[in-house]
């Protein structure tokens, strides 16, 4: 049986709790300094957020993901990484679809369709090697596809790095999400943490590979990701211009490599 998570006091409370983080970001914006970082007028603020999730990484979810990638088996791993990803070709083919990239959408829907049967339910990856490309969207991808700026940078409890526009596309990316209307909730929770911990594992070598490079490590998971954002949204960048705050504002570089800072 299926539950529709919005149609729950849950899920409510979850769509209610995205608009009003976003609501603050928005005020909080209008309220920082004449120096403050355009991209990221609330950088005091998203510094002490990250030094929390850093932190809750290095009690919780880093562990938990080391011994997962030491304890079970290669072929397992990618089984579960697979399995996710065909439930992520699910939505990517309805915000292609948002996006008039027909093409795009029509190979989404077809992997989705040859993996969840042929790939039995998606642990198999048929469809990669039928040379079915896969092409990720979400639903900020999607608002800021349709031109709605990006806004500022802001760094989620647990979530991590995202913007206000982001931010408030979170209760549609919910909705949107296969796993979230799986019932009873214990295998829906399962899934949930599951999947976490299988993300948090695919980032092992990423994040050990920041830890020594980065001179701020915040500053450059920050450009990093706004980067990333612009590229996804407009297709590896092909569109951009120039605007203040916008996804299609250039990003100064990243911090070049050098030794890891205390924290």
């Amino acid at each position: 049986m299926i539950d529709h998570p919005i149609a729950t006091g849950r899920g409510r409370r979850f769509v209610v709790a995205g608009l009003a983080v976003a609501v603050v970001l928005a005020l909080s914006a209008c309220a920082t300094g004449p120096n403050a970082n355009p991209r990221d007028p609330l950088e005091p603020m998203n510094r002490g957020v990250s030094r929390f999730n850093e932190d809750l990484d290095d009690v919780l979810l880093r562990p938990t993901a080391t011994f997962y990638r030491d304890t079970v088996p290669p072929l397992v791993r990618t089984g579960v990484s697979n399995f996710f990803g065909n439930i992520g070709d699910a939505w990517s083919t309805v915000n292609n679809l948002l996006q008039f990239k027909v093409q795009f959408a029509a190979e989404s829907l077809m992997r989705f369709s040859v993996n969840t049967t042929i790939g039995m339910l998606g642990v198999l990856d048929v469809a990669s090697d039928m040379n079915l490309e896969r092409h990720r969207e979400d639903f900020g991808q999607t608002l800021g596809r349709w031109g709605i700026p990006a806004g500022p940078y802001v760094v989620l409890p647990l979530l991590g790095p995202s913007t206000l526009r982001d931010t408030a596309a979170l209760p549609i990316d919910w909705r949107g999400d296969i796993t979230t209307h799986v019932s009873p909730d214990a295998a829906r929770n399962t899934l949930i943490g599951l999947r976490v911990i299988d993300v948090r594992t695919n980032l092992l070598r990423a994040s050990d590979v920041l830890e020594g490079a980065a001179l701020d490590k915040y500053s450059f998971t920050r450009d990093a990701y706004l980067q990333r954002r612009r590229a996804e949204i407009f297709d590896s960048g092909k569109e951009e211009n120039s605007d203040d705050g916008s996804d299609k504002e250039e990003a100064p570089a990243a911090s070049p490599p050098a030794a890891p800072a205390s924290r």
